[in-house]
This record gives structure tokens, C-alpha cells and sequence, in this order.
């Protein structure tokens, strides 16, 4: 299935002018340190889709005439494919946050091919990349995970940085999952353990309480935990409670 890295414009890949959040003259343009960097390792990698996804307030009105919206949206796209970096798709917005059309981040109108199932996108381990809490909730509402690129962390997201390497470290990493059998005399047992889960669990020993602690575990750390016991429960307990125990441990080691 294919990955999406669904990434914002403005104080994610070129800084945002602070006074009126338009990038609209030479002098205000400019990227966001270590951007270009890392979307080129990126898109030499290979592991993602690139999607460009912005919110740009009232472009084509008077006060955000498109003459002094593209040629800086031209030179950042020219810049970025001279060093090999080059966007599926392009999804821009252009309603007001005051009057929000269903388009507008966080908002999921414009990328609804993405979220049809028989299109192939595995949203789960897809990103939204932005610097603001909408991108945040966008990344809620389609499914996938957040990387914030801002100095206060928000606890929803994957990763909260200001710094584009740690954005490529941390997307670059082999997947922390882990898939075990082990099988006693006493016990059959099978564990599929994945850390940069969500918490899902699917847990059944033959013990109900000891399924509702080992549920608990994957809800509390958020990793998915799937487990299946076959124990000798006839006899007692100690072997499916031990054996399930020492079983997860390998996995997590």
C-alpha cells in the first residue's frame, strides 16, 4: 500500500511572514531552514507519496490577488524539483478561517481520493507534516499521523520539532515491529507487537482478566499488541500467565 506524506506550505517548507502570513514579495521569501534538505532525502527514498496541502486565506479575492501568489509558488516548486523533489498533487484552499469551506484544513474535502480504500493508501503509516495545530486535527480526521513542526509539542503527534532532520530521522526509521512464536510444552503463544502503533490491541489467553491488563498495556504505551495463548489452562493458570509474560518481553527486546 502506498504512504502519503501530505505536507504544508507556509512555516513548514517556506518561513511565514508573522505580520500578514502572505507570501506575497521577494523580500519575505525564503525556506524554513533544513527543508529542502530533508524533502530531497525524501523523495530520493522513495517511501512516500509528496503532497502539498495549504490553506491560503482569500487567494483570488482583493486582498490576496493571484499575481502575488504564484510567481513565489513557482520559484519554491522550481527550487524544490532542481533538487529532485516534485509533488503528486498540489491542494489548495482558498476560503477564509472565518468562513471555512469543507476544503479548508482541517477539513478533508480535498483529499478525499485518498481516503477511498480501493485507491491503495496505507493512511495509518501516512504524515501530515504542518506547523499549526490544524494540521494537527487534519491528520485526526484522515486517519494518519501528525509531525509537528513547531517549538511547543502537542501530545497527538507522532513528533514535535522544530528541526527538518529530526522530521527525516524519525520518518526514515524501520518500522520498530516484532512478530514471535514460542511454543512450550505448555503453552502455544504468538505475539505481533508494533511500538509506533496507536494502541490497538487484540488480546485473548484463555484468561479474561489477564486479557483486560494485557489490553491495557497497548492502550497506556500506544503500541498494537496482538495476542494469542493456547495454554494449559486444565491444569492451571501459571503457564499461560508466565509463558504470555516472557513471550511479550522477547518481542518488546
Amino acid at each position: 500500500m502506498k504512504r502519503v506524506l501530505f505536507i504544508d506550505r507556509d512555516g513548514t517548507i517556506l518561513i511565514e511572514p508573522p505580520t500578514d502570513y502572505q507570501i506575497d514579495a521577494w523580500h519575505k521569501f525564503d525556506f524554513v531552514p533544513g527543508a529542502i534538505t530533508a524533502l530531497a532525502q525524501l523523495a530520493r527514498d522513495g517511501e512516500y507519496e509528496l503532497v502539498l496541502v495549504t490553506n491560503q486565506d482569500g487567494l483570488g479575492t482583493d486582498s490576496y490577488p493571484e499575481a502575488t501568489f504564484w510567481p513565489y509558488q513557482q520559484k519554491m516548486l522550481d527550487i524544490l524539483k532542481g533538487e529532485g523533489v516534485e509533488f503528486s498533487e498540489i491542494l489548495i484552499d482558498r476560503s477564509f478561517a472565518h468562513n471555512p469551506a469543507p476544503t479548508r484544513k482541517p477539513g478533508t474535502a480535498l483529499l478525499t481520493r485518498y481516503l477511498d480504500p480501493a485507491n491503495g493508501y496505507d493512511l495509518k503509516h501516512s504524515y501530515v507534516i504542518g506547523d499549526r495545530l490544524t494540521d494537527v486535527q487534519l491528520a485526526e480526521n484522515l486517519g494518519c499521523q501528525a509531525i509537528l513542526l513547531h517549538a511547543e509539542a502537542d501530545e497527538r503527534a507522532a513528533l514535535s520539532t522544530t528541526d527538518w532532520a529530526a522530521v527525516y530521522e524519525h520518518l526514515r526509521r524501520p518500522p520498530r515491529r516484532a512478530h514471535l512464536m514460542r511454543n512450550t510444552n505448555e503453552t502455544r503463544i504468538e505475539i505481533i507487537l508494533n511500538l509506533d502503533g496507536t494502541g490497538h490491541t487484540d488480546c485473548k489467553t484463555g484468561l479474561g482478566f489477564y486479557d483486560h491488563m494485557l489490553d491495557q498495556l497497548g492502550k497506556h504505551s500506544g503500541c498494537d499488541l496482538y495476542v494469542r495463548t493456547h495454554g494449559d489452562l486444565h491444569i492451571d493458570e501459571h503457564h499461560t500467565v508466565e509463558d504470555t509474560a516472557i513471550a511479550i518481553g522477547a518481542a518488546y527486546n
